[in-house]
């Protein structure tokens, strides 16, 4: 007897991933991925930290020029890594 309630095992791992406090770990690891695929050498060079914090994005630059260059694609950063995540997690990027 087949029972009503059955669901695939991947949209119940999915459904308590989005309840989960581990989804921000996984989220803050992804974006780290992107960001060193997208970016570049040069700019991971300079990037010394890279925190998500309640859907804030905070990079951290150790070099002035590329802080003020990065400061004016803000949002042009938030969409690309929403873009590659699927969904939108990043609302704000802030640049240290």
């Amino acid at each position: 007897m087949r029972r009503q309630n059955d669901q695939k095992l991947g949209d119940v791992l999915k459904e308590w991933l989005e309840q989960s406090p581990i989804r921000a770990k996984i989220f803050q690891a992804r974006i780290e991925l992107i960001w060193r695929d997208k970016m570049g050498a040069t700019i991971n060079q300079y990037t010394t930290a890279i925190n998500l914090v309640r859907k804030k994005l905070y990079l951290t630059v150790s070099s002035a020029p590329l802080r003020q260059e990065l400061a004016f694609s803000r949002e042009k950063i938030r969409d690309m890594i929403n873009e590659e995540l699927g969904e939108r997690v990043v609302e704000e990027v802030v640049i240290n």
